[in-house]
């Protein structure tokens, strides 16, 4: 994916703020790696309060489970950095907060913490929406821990757009 300018962030988020506010939805982000990013990209625009409801950095465990209802059994079974962890992390922010849609990020964005499972660069992303709808996405970033978080950003960001693209 390379390097990513702030303006391909500010894009990403201005496209999927139109698309939120033409549909009259609203979204949550739920970050682990990105520590906020995504959610400081789609209120950097101004009137983002017609689409944003809230952003949580759930970046311990114990935040996941607290405010995002993810269950102990899965960060146990599975660790944060996970399909099932990004998973709960939405259809969690979804049934415990009042919005429509919700983007869920959790990774490991180095330069440490990284294992032969998980290593460094690799990011669980899950988007979906009140109805149930839920995607599920592993990608694998290249470079130091500001250009990964960067990838992950853009990468939520296009993702979740594209997501409710294709759902109507």
């Amino acid at each position: 994916m390379g390097e990513i300018c702030d303006e391909a962030l500010v894009q990403a988020g201005n496209e999927l703020g139109r698309t939120l506010r033409q549909r009259g939805l609203s979204i949550t982000t739920v970050e682990s790696c990105t520590g906020g990013w995504i959610a400081k990209t789609l209120t950097d625009a101004g009137g983002s309060s017609d689409y944003f409801h809230c952003g949580l950095v759930t970046y311990s465990n114990a935040a996941k489970q607290e405010l995002a209802g993810v269950t102990e059994m899965s960060l146990e079974k599975h660790g944060a950095v996970s399909e099932a962890v990004v998973r709960e992390m939405v259809l969690g922010s979804v049934n415990l907060l009042d919005t429509d849609v919700a983007v869920a990020v959790s990774g490991v964005a180095g330069p440490d913490g990284g294992t032969e499972e998980k290593p460094v660069g690799m990011v669980w992303f899950a988007w979906g929406t009140r109805n149930g709808d839920t995607e599920v996405v592993c990608e694998h970033f290249n470079g130091g821990r500001e250009s990964i978080r960067r990838q992950a950003v853009l990468y939520a960001l296009q993702g979740v757009h594209g997501f409710l693209l294709g759902n109507g």
